[in-house]
């Protein structure tokens, strides 16, 4: 709003309002008495263009937006500690019970015992927050001390970690709940009190789906992959543990059905031409890695098939791949079809020279 208000322009304002038969060049008394005047009123506009930015949902960023939301009831989302799957044994592979508690650690981050699923088998929190809890794999060590345990392995990712939720989707968080309300037990309630848990990366709501009073709400999780069935379990929870009693946030005579995604599985092959800049293993991982953003950037949209033009295009885009022959995607050159309800994941990656 006030970007063309700069110091030239003030300066020169300033400098109009004095009469011609004044010195006004660079270095007269005048001027050196008006410009540093001129500076300070520059950067007050300057700031009050920041400011005036920070004022509205659209342009505001960090606290600012934080404290916008807020009004409205809108919180940002905090970061969360990852719950991962722990396996655990004794002398001769056999499952290996420990006192919950019990810490380990792997790539330098800490876990600890919060919950016993099965023989051996525990539910492990991280004790850093974030998503970098949902990155190592593999062997613990332990912290404590347990007399008896053999080996301890670090598995599956129960409810992933989070980052504190970013400016764009406390931002589109906002403008969701402002410009689609949600009014007793309407699509866009559910979506919200679905989205309100941590770890869930999207929803679809389907109303009467098995009939009257029937809901099924579908997620995926912050990773747009198939969430776990500890993540459905804390959303069903939540929403309606009991069907049509009330007792979660949906409606007295709600049937809330809470599932994963089905995972349709996106298997890659192709024959590559390299440049000679990056040797295949290389290049793999580069076009892994670019094909999964692409699939979590479809997942839940309007448009969730990916499309084996694209697919091609990024094999392209990859450094180091001059061209290539023979791709097939699932078996075939064709889009693959991903329905109401599904989430395409990455599946096998075969590049071949």
């Amino acid at each position: 709003m006030y970007e063309n208000v700069t110091f030239t322009s003030l300066l020169q304002r300033m400098l109009d309002r004095v009469p011609n038969d004044v010195d006004k060049r660079e270095g007269s008394i005048i001027y050196d008495a008006l410009a540093p005047a001129a500076a300070e009123l520059g950067e007050m506009y300057a700031q009050l263009d920041i400011q005036m930015a920070l004022t509205f949902g659209d342009t505001s960023s960090g606290e600012y937006l934080s404290r916008r939301t807020a009004d409205f009831g809108i919180i940002r989302q905090p970061a969360t500690k990852a719950k991962r799957l722990g396996r655990f044994y004794g002398g001769g592979d056999t499952p290996f019970d420990i006192p919950i508690g019990s810490r380990f650690s792997a790539n330098q981050l800490n876990f600890r015992a919060i919950e016993r699923l099965a023989d051996g088998e525990y539910a492990l929190e991280c004790e850093s927050v974030g998503r970098s809890g949902n990155e190592p794999y593999g062997a613990l060590l332990p912290i404590d001390y347990v007399n008896g345990l053999a080996s301890a392995m670090l598995m599956d990712i129960l409810v992933p970690g989070e980052d504190e939720e970013s400016d764009d989707l406390l931002r589109s968080r906002f403008f969701a709940e402002i410009q689609s309300p949600g009014t007793s037990g309407n699509q866009s309630d559910y979506r919200k009190w679905a989205l309100s848990i941590a770890g869930v990366g999207d929803v679809r709501v389907e109303p009467l789906w098995n009939g009257p009073g029937t809901v099924r709400v579908v997620v995926i999780d912050s990773n747009k992959k198939p969430a776990t069935s500890q993540l459905v379990d804390d959303v069903q929870q939540y929403i309606c543990p009991v069907a049509g009693t009330g007792e979660g946030v949906a409606p007295i005579g709600a049937n809330v059905t809470v599932t994963a995604a089905q995972g349709v599985a996106i298997n890659v092959s192709a024959s590559v031409e390299l440049t000679g800049t990056s040797n295949l293993a290389t290049v793999k991982i580069a076009f892994s890695e670019a094909l999964e953003a692409y699939l979590r950037s479809i997942a839940f949209s309007s448009d969730p098939s990916p499309k084996y033009v694209r697919i091609g295009s990024m094999l392209l885009d990859v450094p180091g791949i001059h061209d290539f022959a023979s791709l097939t995607v699932n078996g075939g050159d064709l889009n693959v079809t991903v329905l109401p309800g599904q989430v395409a994941v990455i599946g096998e990656v075969t590049l071949s020279e």
